[in-house]
């Protein structure tokens, strides 16, 4: 599916969740891993705040993106951030979603807000 690039430098985005590792299977609780590098994944919960609206999301890091000093209920920055539609069938139900990605999470500054 297509990957479609987010521009995030009008939004103000907050850490609500700590970086965690990304668990691929629940069960066996095998962490997630890069495709192409084989780099561990992370995730990060996320509150994106832009025109008004609010989401809460969850984005994948490689674990050498994740930057040290995250603070939650600060602004952090997602460079490269991107979304991917998804959908798959599990035990004969249908489900979708967007997925979303960055090459990393640093520490962010809260927009300026425009003289008016």
């Amino acid at each position: 599916m297509r990957v479609i690039r987010v521009d995030a430098s009008t939004a103000t985005i907050l850490l609500t969740e700590a970086p965690a590792p990304k668990v691929r299977d629940r069960q066996t609780g095998e962490i997630a891993k890069d495709a192409v590098t084989g780099e561990a994944l992370m995730t990060v919960g996320v509150v994106y705040i832009d025109e008004g609206e609010s989401s809460l999301i969850q984005v994948t890091v490689p674990e050498s993106g994740v930057a040290e000093g995250l603070t939650v209920g600060a602004p952090v920055s997602l460079p490269g951030l991107v979304a991917r539609p998804w959908q798959s069938v599990f035990n004969g139900r249908e489900r979708h979603g967007i997925a979303y990605r960055a090459t990393a999470v640093t520490p962010g500054a809260f927009p300026l807000a425009e003289a008016g």
